[in-house]
């Protein structure tokens, strides 16, 4: 349904992938806000697949999951992070997920007989989704980035689908922002704009006229290259923006006001621009940029050699820094060579804090499962996530308990002592799409305990999963008795969710994603607590 207020702005790549389309689109998002509107974001994937979440993160990244359980792409991160936009199922759309549900319709005999195309069919389903973001007008702007590149065969439809709701509101309520990159030889120090016009020329052949351009460079455009670029590519020259290289993702926001970019989408729908409000985005930038003191945290991981597999993570550790005036160096560790050369005391014994993220499959668990062992030992702060309380457990059954055997029954599902077992809902699984336990599900605190104190005395919290397995109940009161704090329960059924040790310096592990609501504004309890240990423990060792 189409709403009588919302505005909607489109936002194309050229040239190339990973010109930083999810990072434009969430700046622009804040500086919205920062004028006082209410914003959402919806990315449109054009990969068949229904969604990320059997996808390798070598091939994607990691898989970020929304309140409702929706496994999204990564950008839906940068949207949540950077913007107070509500985010579910519907701001995250691809292919697959268009064709399944057009297919679904047809065998359901929906179409009384016709015949279905992609027009208007397939690209009538992506309209719909986009307007429906609008919320019937409760959304000042709905931003929609659309993924791959122009130029794609298979963003045709998603390309089209805008061209047509441009066409169906007018200039007034629609517009056009194409990234593209101005390449600069580096012999030469020569702008060359003929990618760009390229790339501009693709879009007008789809019958898409770019309103702004930003233009992706090392250094700033000059006003002669601004002027050549719109001349060939039908945009005012005010409306070409350099979009600078950046070290800091966190100033891109500023680096784009400054450019005028917020400015000109206001006037562009007859709004005033005035100064906007961000000023405790400015003020984390002024904290992460100036830090008082380094701490090193080792994050041990199989997939650490692709920087955005444990994207959210990262991001958590940096907004955790700001809040302690640190600057987190994080030094990632591939848990297999732990395994390989088993000289932890050199690798990561002069670490500050030890983190292990969620995962999947057997390899190199038995590094991580070693690397606690040697955090709980040698009194380093430990923080595991998801998998990484997994590990916790069986190493503290194995050390701690005398359970000589135990594992989880992901990598050895006849074990003896399975202290890690599927849940129920878990054990058998005809298709791994879209199967977990995923989303926002409630925690109980305990009275007196570690966790609920850095919640600060919360009695119930919320936050989100991702995962197939869950610790064993039936050996809870041993661990207890071995001196185990179980700090966190799912109410119903009773599921572990936090674990720690109180006679520890700083042990917690969580069965959940609290990195998916940590933000720079506001850093996630946990990881500001972690990281604050840290900084006492390097002080203790000076």
């Amino acid at each position: 349904m189409k709403d009588k207020k919302t505005k909607f702005i489109f936002v194309t790549g050229g040239v190339c992938s990973s010109l930083g389309k999810g990072l434009s689109t969430a700046s622009l998002g804040l500086l919205l806000e920062g004028h006082g509107y209410k914003v959402s974001v919806i990315k449109m994937d054009p990969y068949i697949n229904i969604d990320p979440g059997t996808m390798s993160p070598y091939q994607h990244g990691e898989v970020y999951v929304t309140e409702d359980g929706a496994e999204t792409d990564l950008d839906l991160g940068y949207y949540e992070r950077f913007t107070n936009a509500p985010l579910s199922q519907a701001n995250s759309v691809s292919t697959g997920q268009i064709y399944f549900e057009v297919i679904t319709r047809e065998r359901r005999g929906d179409y009384l007989g016709r015949t279905v195309q992609v027009v208007p069919h397939i690209t009538n389903e992506i309209k719909k989704r986009i307007y429906n973001i609008a919320q019937d007008g409760l959304m000042d702007f709905v931003l929609v980035e659309i993924g791959g590149t122009v130029g794609d065969i298979e963003s045709f439809p998603f390309l089209e689908s805008i061209r047509q709701i441009r066409q169906e509101l007018g200039r007034n309520r629609a517009l056009n922002v194409h990234l593209t990159l101005v390449p600069t030889l580096t012999v030469a120090g020569e702008h060359k704009t003929k990618p760009t016009q390229h790339s501009v020329k693709e879009l007008m052949q789809i019958g898409i006229i770019p309103d702004i351009l930003l233009c992706r460079a090392t250094i700033p455009l000059s006003d002669e290259m601004r002027s050549k670029i719109a001349l060939f590519c039908n945009v005012s020259d005010d409306h070409v923006i350099t979009a600078l290289d950046s070290n800091c993702i966190y100033d891109i926001p500023m680096m784009l006001h400054d450019n005028g970019y917020d400015k000109i989408v206001l006037e562009h729908f007859g709004l005033k621009a005035g100064k906007p409000d961000i000023t405790a985005w400015k003020k984390f930038v002024d904290a992460f940029k100036n830090p008082k003191s380094t701490v090193q945290i080792g994050v041990i991981g199989k997939y650490i050699a692709l920087p955005d597999a444990y994207k959210s993570i990262y991001e958590a550790l940096v907004h955790a820094g700001a809040a302690n005036n640190v600057h987190v160096d994080i030094v990632k560790i591939d848990p297999e060579d732990l395994e390989k050369h088993n000289d932890f005391s050199e690798r990561i014994g002069s670490l500050d804090g030890i983190l292990v993220p969620g995962g999947f499959g057997n390899r190199g668990v038995e590094g991580k499962i070693d690397s606690i062992k040697y955090a709980r030992e040698n009194n380093i702060p430990f923080f595991g996530i998801c998998l990484g309380l997994q590990c916790a457990v069986i190493e503290f059954g194995r050390n701690v308990c005398g359970l000589k055997n135990a594992n989880t029954k992901e990598c050895e599902p006849e074990c003896e002592n399975p202290v890690i077992s599927p849940l129920v809902d878990q054990e058998i699984i005809i298709e791994l799409g879209g199967t977990m336990r995923k989303g926002s599900y409630p925690c109980e605190l305990k009275k007196g305990s570690g966790i609920r104190k850095i919640y600060g005395d919360a009695d119930l919290i919320r936050e989100r999963h991702r995962h197939r397995y869950e610790f064993t109940m039936k050996y809870k009161e041993l661990y207890e008795s071995k001196g185990l704090v179980f700090g966190g329960l799912h109410p119903n059924p009773k599921l572990v969710e936090t674990i720690e040790l109180p006679n520890h310096r700083w042990f917690y592990a969580v069965q959940y994603h609290p990195e998916f609501q940590s933000k720079p504004v506001k850093s996630h309890p946990l990881f500001k607590s972690f990281v604050e240990a840290a900084v006492k423990f390097r002080k203790e060792k000076a």
